[in-house]
């Protein structure tokens, strides 16, 4: 069996993940047996491609051992600091449901039938994975990471978001689909974010894009040595 697959939305991410494994490497502590792979950006993209990359890798009797979602995503203010790092003990389909005159279902109150599979609205991390991980970063904020299509851009979306999951510290665009390919897979997933904005209106001036980068390499710099081939 191959090791850790590393999904990341885009290249610039891949490569801040990258780095960090190939500094463990060349000190000699670890960051081999791990593949880096951008995936695209949104559920879509990104869960049609891991369980491509999954399959393949199966097909190839090369099974990957477990998945992981990497990149920068935004942070609830108050919960996690800008430059901070999250795990995420779930992930979830924040905008999976309906609206209504009474506020926001979702898809598992609608009656709908899910299957057993990452067919509902959240994938929990697997406990061992995260175990190893929260070792290896023990400064990290542990919470529930948001899975939307839509960035978070106004103050009344965040204070609805922050009420509907009081756990959540951060939000991106790709955890849960990322984890519904690797369910389906039977293969244990998580979930790292690194934060470059707070969740609200936008405002470019509060971002810190490059802070959030150098937290992504540091963050696999750490993980080098615990996720090499044994995952």
């Amino acid at each position: 069996m191959t090791g850790l697959l590393v999904v990341t939305a885009v290249p610039v991410e891949a490569e801040a993940v990258r780095a960090g494994l190939a500094a463990c490497a060349a000190a000699g502590s670890g960051g081999q047996g791990v593949t880096v792979a951008p995936v695209g950006v949104g559920p879509g993209a990104a869960g049609a491609a891991t369980a491509r990359l999954l399959a393949l890798a199966e097909a190839a009797g090369r099974p990957y051992r477990a998945v992981l979602s990497a990149g920068i995503g935004g942070g609830f203010p108050g919960r996690v600091e800008v430059g901070g790092t999250v795990l995420a003990s779930r992930s979830i389909a924040a905008d999976l449901g309906a609206e209504s005159p009474d506020g926001f279902i979702p898809l598992d109150e609608l009656g709908m039938p899910l299957d057993q599979l990452g067919g509902g609205i959240l994938v929990d991390a697997d406990p061992v994975l995260l175990g190893t991980l929260r070792q290896a970063l023990p400064a990290a904020a542990v919470g529930t990471v948001l899975t939307v299509g839509t960035v978070t851009g106004t103050a009344d979306s965040t204070r609805l978001l922050a009420e509907r999951h009081p756990d959540a510290v951060a939000e991106a665009m790709e955890g849960y689909a990322v984890g519904v390919a690797a369910t389906q897979a039977g293969l244990p997933f998580a979930e790292l974010r690194t934060i470059s904005n707070p969740i609200g209106p936008r405002d470019r001036g509060n971002w810190r894009m490059r802070e959030a980068f150098a937290a992504l390499t540091a963050a696999a710099t750490a993980l080098g040595p615990v996720l090499g081939p044994g995952w």
